[in-house]
């Protein structure tokens, strides 16, 4: 499959039926679920009910063998809105966990009960950042043990920032099973709807993406049965022996996660910089001073020349990462990571610069531009802050384990 940047036809009807989604269903509803801080659960149903929000969606999106058609969507879906996006596609993050560390057999009995059905839809939650570690994986204190006489997993601890956390009807938990291995040392759960032990006593008020549920969860005893560890416990058994053995092997599960959605992840960011970048425009051709419009000034025109020059480039790092990582082209100098870094850094600037174009109308609530730049800063910190992205990326193209 060669790389190309020319939709094809079903990817075109795939935009424009996503597209017709988040215009007239999402985009009349952001402001009042921004305001209310509230899961969206009429929208995420809407979405059930036409098919955009399921498994089976879901995994013709990542089917597609160029890889375009998920940051297709996702770029439209958070043109949309991006917290009543990330309400419907946070499940997205659970499933890339199920994905790249469940057997064939755990895929088939976890990934539908994420989603539920258009008429009782659910939600699912990955948990991997911790208070004492976010970016620092290898500090993970969560631990999970194995009870050998009833084939279960014990788990105990503390997850910080969890997407749908608490809400989810499964939780995909990321643990520590030998604390001598570091991050090695890793494996991920699931753990099933009802469990005992796992609880939500805060729900984070956030600066943006406040449609997004996020939350703390607490793990007290929580107990799991062995089939719920992903991947099964002779992969894991053979996992550990090669890394106390000093073998390389295979990432861990959480960083394995996050280098499948980090293109996803930069197609939202470049979603709300395109937002805020056509808003701007229209703004600009209709705001008149001085007795024209605003767009005839060179400082407002080269400006939004500026914004659209840095869109395009960060949809097309997007889309050569969604493409390589399809295709199992390796990421030799960290393409992953420099999607999400260079998306996120123009999610923000366009956002700030689409604030100034409105000026003082930027500043309020009466124009959205307000709401899409609180959306945006989170796309340079979550799944990897931007320095984070700078490290992957730089020991990649050195060849050195940098600090």
């Amino acid at each position: 499959m060669a790389f190309s940047t020319e939709l094809t036809e079903e990817q075109v009807e795939l935009r424009d039926w996503v597209h017709g989604f988040a215009k007239d269903v999402m985009r009349p509803a952001a402001h009042e679920w921004d305001e209310r801080e509230e899961t969206p659960w009429p929208v995420i149903q809407e979405a059930a009910k036409i098919g955009l929000y399921s498994f089976e969606s879901l995994a013709t999106w990542f089917g597609d063998p160029t890889g375009l058609s998920v940051p297709v969507t996702q770029e439209e879906l958070f043109w949309g809105d991006a917290g009543i996006g990330l309400a419907i596609m946070g499940t997205g993050l659970a499933v890339a966990g199920i994905f790249a560390a469940g057997t064939p057999d755990q895929l088939v009995e976890w990934v539908p009960q994420c989603f539920g059905d258009e008429k009782d839809p659910k939600v699912a939650a990955f948990c991997s950042s911790e208070p004492e570690a976010g970016s620092d994986v290898s500090n993970m204190r969560t631990r999970a043990v194995y009870d050998e006489a009833n084939d279960e997993w014990v788990i105990n601890g503390a997850k910080a920032w969890a997407t749908n956390g608490g809400i989810a009807n499964v939780h995909v938990v990321q643990a520590v099973v030998d604390k001598d291995l570091g991050s090695r040392g890793q494996a991920a759960f699931i753990v099933p709807p009802g469990t005992a032990g796992l609880t939500s006593t805060k729900k984070i008020k956030k600066h943006g993406l406040r449609a997004s549920h996020t939350a703390d969860l607490f793990l007290d005893e929580v107990r799991v049965p062995g089939r719920c560890l992903l991947g099964g416990k002779d992969k894991l058994d053979e996992k550990l022996a090669r890394a106390r053995e000093g073998r390389k092997g295979g990432s861990q599960a959480a960083m394995a996660t996050f280098e499948l959605t980090r293109p996803t992840v930069g197609a939202m960011a470049v979603g709300i910089a395109r937002a805020a970048y056509e808003y701007s425009l229209e703004y600009a051709k209709g705001r008149v001073t001085f007795g024209r419009p605003i767009i005839e000034n060179q400082s407002i025109s080269f400006l939004l020349a500026d914004i659209k020059t840095e869109i395009d480039a960060a949809r097309l790092l997007v889309w050569r990462a969604a493409y390589m990582g399809r295709n199992n082209v390796p990421f030799a100098n960290a393409e992953g990571s420099m999607s999400k870094l260079k998306a996120g850094r123009v999610a923000t600037w366009s956002t700030e610069r689409a604030i100034q174009i409105l000026g003082g109308n930027g500043y309020t609530r009466e124009h959205p531009v307000e709401r899409w730049h609180r959306d945006a800063k989170i796309f340079e910190i979550f799944e990897g802050t931007e320095q984070i992205q700078q490290l992957v990326i730089a020991r990649a193209i050195s060849g050195l384990h940098l600090r």
